[in-house]
């Protein structure tokens, strides 16, 4: 062996020994890197290039970037260049194995070769075990797998995690989760299939909660205070029972809470402890040291300048020798849900950076007094507003709805205000309406920024139906089966219309509502019908225009014309009954009472031609025709906080309709005047009152991402009558009320008839065969939410409600009504609007249907949210 060989391969053994050295103590599981050139102490070189081997997925240019490693860049053998190299790409977690090898070494150039193993990716992954389908979906929402994505320690480890507390949060404490992996033979490079085994075990239930120490306040009141922690019982479909340490944790304040609402301010849980009584059952104990009942004492007012503290004690509203309650005291200073409070009265006057706080003074006995301090500030001017979150609804579609306007003072009622009338609009969450002041104290000003989720608000309506047959009508009378085939647009724009650009699929945006349907189940019966309203006529004004017009035709089926001797002959055979009507309303919001108040007049005429019309006896032989010139008047006071699960709020209703009285100057002789002439032109006036309530039971806090569902009673109740201008004239046959069923069949037999539900009574079978002139209705809804999301908002209910009709005013008798009770579900999508089904029973007999009624239960279907006006 020459001596330059020899010499040369001692210099390269030291110098691997060197890189071994240093690269094992900056990365040990990183395979060491080999330099084949002597080296006795460190040397500087440049990089004359560097390649990449190994790397099949990666751009190799990516991999030198990543690397830090440059050409024409000097670098130091051995040195820290070179290790942070590999530290660099350990980091992306992509690689299995890094080496930085020296290719050769041209004079003072080095060519380096970045070898990587590349790790293998995900080919598919499958879920193995008792996993429900819904519960794969929600994992896998959670986990967001693709395919491709590199297969990591860390990955691994956050899956197994998160399937983990998933099944953790459903109660399942011991549950299990291994992930399994074998290789993809089907591919050509490095793939792996995953398998998420699951095994849930059973839940973790809570057996039973006992309180220890409690004399003031009974058991059932405190574990009701445990809204994420109660008893399992098999009986309450609403209450899982799991358990979960964290769910404990925030319910436990809520028991010394409810205390204080008693006086007991010094209340405390001494001891908490949970054990296992069973394998899968643990029972709670809860240890409490009540203390001492307080009262409040006399209150002292500092700071006030704009208010005189007579004034405030007014609101305040809590008087000496009252019963300690923290929770009141702190309602009556912020924020009251129910009332006035004292912050209210500063912030809807402008003072946005009030400020009070209540500080207890003297403590003696059981009784402590309070000093209230106030910093008033200065009154805040509204600077700007500004609209995010709508990408659908244009600008000025929100902004007139909006009651804070720059250079205005701040007013929170005006806030909320807002927030109800943006919900009312239909095409916004309500859950996720906020708003966020941004006060500028410097110059007392205050940025006010709105901000919308819009959902979708456009509806469709494809359905099949049944007709509807009136319970006096014969076997064969009646409709059948008929099919539905409408749209509503809520957010259309018809400025746009012919903007090719702005067909996205419609034109939309500016607010206005258009509506075209139609119904039909062949040769018996058809009806189309449209509608258009614009809510802000000429822009400026909340003044709403609605036009719509319709046509119906019922008919036995035989065609309208036939074949005779002499050519196209006119159906003998032939019955039928057809409508036109049209109808032309402006609305108005009022200023007066108060701005909840809106009216609404409307001109209608409907003009009716029968032909043999047996299920229409009015008339000689179901022949002649009719018309119906009426004015009509709305007004009403809404306060409901959203459309499709109100919470809070109320709705009454003045509805009355008035035809001329051509009686009073036809001078005809209706005692022997035909039929023909009697109803020529229809005579008649008719009055609606509603009142409707909502008011929520519970106050349910949610949690960050989650809903806040709580219990909501709705009571409403109506009446309804028809008269006439002369006594001679008598009830007209038209616009009558006809009770009983769902107030929904498909259709109205007559669009001059008002159908009235009452569930637990078939359709129309509490009301006269050609209906009556009065109405009352009387309802009691208590509902709870399952979902209140905007793509399917779900609520159950239980009814019980009341009513009945009556041939005339001698035997009105407002509580002589039918009852009934039962439960039912709603669901509201936005393409079809609310649908829902009720199981009512019905408590009174009717007379002469001895079939109906008596405690016996049937099922009604319901579209849309009114059922029957009243």
């Amino acid at each position: 062996m020459n001596k330059f060989l020899k010499t040369n391969i001692i210099k390269k053994l030291s110098f691997i020994l060197l890189l071994s050295l240093a690269f094992s103590s900056a990365y040990a599981q990183v395979s060491d890197s080999a330099f084949y050139e002597p080296v006795k102490s460190p040397k500087k070189y440049r990089i004359g290039g560097v390649v990449v081997e190994g790397a099949k997925f990666t751009d190799p240019s990516v991999v030198v970037l990543l690397s830090g490693l440059q050409k024409s860049d000097e670098i130091t053998v051995p040195g820290d260049k070179i290790s942070d190299a590999i530290k660099a790409l350990w980091k992306q977690s992509i690689f299995e194995d890094v080496q930085i090898i020296q290719d050769k070494i041209i004079g003072h150039d080095i060519f380096l070769i970045i070898r990587v193993v590349e790790r293998p990716r995900l080919s598919k992954f499958s879920f193995e075990g008792n996993v429900k389908k819904s519960d794969a979906d929600d994992i896998r929402n959670k986990i967001r797998l693709v395919k491709e994505r590199v297969v990591t320690d860390y990955m691994l480890g956050s899956i197994k995690n998160t399937v983990h507390d998933f099944y953790l949060d459903k109660g399942y404490y011991y549950n299990k989760v291994e992930l399994l992996t074998k290789r993809d033979t089907t591919t050509k490079t490095p793939h792996i299939v995953l398998v998420i085994k699951v095994t849930k075990g059973k839940k973790v239930r809570i057996q039973d909660v006992n309180i220890i120490g409690n004399t003031i306040i009974p058991d059932w009141k405190l574990r009701r205070k445990l809204e994420e922690s109660k008893r399992w019982r098999w009986y309450n479909p609403f209450n899982s029972g799991k358990y979960l340490e964290e769910n404990l944790v925030k319910d436990l304040p809520a028991i010394p809470a409810k205390y204080n609402t008693k006086g007991y301010r010094d209340a405390r849980i001494v001891k908490d402890s949970v054990y296992f009584v069973a394998k899968n059952r643990v029972a709670i104990n809860i240890t409490i040291d009540e203390g001492h009942k307080y009262y409040f004492g006399k209150f002292n007012w500092f700071g006030n300048s704009k208010y005189r503290s007579g004034q405030l004690d007014t609101i305040l509203n809590i008087q000496a020798g009252e019963t300690y309650d923290q929770s009141k005291l702190d309602a009556k200073l912020n924020m009251n849900p129910n009332g006035y409070d004292i912050s209210s009265l500063y912030m809807d006057d402008g003072y946005l950076f009030f400020q009070v706080n209540p500080q207890e003074s003297n403590i003696h006995n059981d009784t402590i007094d309070f000093d209230i301090l106030i910093y008033e500030g200065k009154q805040a001017t509204i600077n700007k507003i500004t609209v995010t979150g709508n990408d659908k609804t244009n600008d000025h579609v929100i902004y007139r709805e909006i009651w804070t306007k720059p250079g205005q003072l701040f007013k929170r009622s005006d806030i909320i205000r807002t927030q109800r009338q943006l919900a009312q609009l239909g095409y916004f969450d309500p859950e996720k309406l906020n708003v966020i002041p941004t006060p500028n104290a410097a110059d007392g000003t205050v940025d006010i920024e709105y901000i919308v989720a819009e959902k979708p608000s456009d509806q469709i309506e494809l359905s099949g139906g049944w007709g509807g047959r009136s319970y006096y009508a014969g076997a064969n009378s009646g409709i059948g089966i008929i099919g539905t085939l409408g749209v509503t647009f809520n957010n259309f724009s018809a400025r746009n219309f012919l903007k090719k650009e702005a067909w996205r699929p419609l034109p939309s945006g500016d607010g206005q509502k258009l509506s075209v349907r139609a119904q039909t189940n062949g040769i018996y019966y058809q009806s189309y019908n449209f509608s258009f309203t614009e809510p802000w006529l000429g822009g400026k004004k909340p003044n709403s225009l609605t036009f719509s017009a319709f046509h119906s035709l019922f008919s036995n089926g035989q065609k309208k014309f036939t074949q005779g001797e002499t050519g196209k002959i006119y159906n003998p055979n032939r019955s039928s009954m057809s409508i036109i009507g049209m109808s032309l309303g402006l609305g108005r919001r009022m200023k007066w009472p108060d701005n909840y108040f809106s009216m609404y007049a409307h001109l209608n005429y409907n003009y009716y031609e029968l032909n043999k019309y047996s299920a229409f006896q009015f008339f000689d032989k179901g022949s002649g025709f009719a018309n119906d010139l009426n004015l009509g008047l709305n007004i009403s006071r809404n306060s409901v906080d959203q459309p499709i699960y109100p919470k809070q709020g109320s709705n009454f209703v003045f509805d009355s309709k008035f035809t001329p009285p051509y009686s009073l100057y036809n001078n005809k002789n209706y005692s022997n005047i035909t039929t023909a002439e009697r109803y020529k032109f229809i005579e008649y006036q008719k009055y609606k009152i509603t009142a409707e309530w909502f008011t929520q039971l519970t106050n349910k806090k949610a949690a960050e991402g989650k809903e806040a569902r709580n219990l909501v009673l709705r009571t409403k109740v109506g009446y309804g009558f028809l008269g006439y201008y002369a006594k001679k004239t008598g009830f007209s046959p038209f616009e009558r009320f006809y009770m009983g069923g769902s107030g929904i069949s498909g259709f109205q037999n007559f669009v001059a008839r008002e159908i009235i539900a009452l569930r637990g009574y078939p359709d129309n079978s509490l009301s006269g065969q050609y209906g009556d002139p009065i109405c009352a209705r009387y309802t009691m809804e208590l509902r709870y939410p399952i979902t209140l999301n905007p793509q399917a908002t779900i609520f159950v209910l239980g009814f019980a409600e009341a009513g009945n009709t009556w041939k005339d005013y001698k035997s009105f008798n407002p509580f002589q009504v039918k009852r009934s009770a039962g439960f039912g579900l709603r669901v509201f999508l936005p393409m079809f609007g609310l649908l829902g089904i009720d199981y009512g029973w019905g408590f009174d007999n009717v007379p002469g249907n001895p079939g109906i009624g008596n405690g016996k239960g049937q099922f009604h279907f319901t579209i849309g949210g009114q059922l029957g006006e009243l």
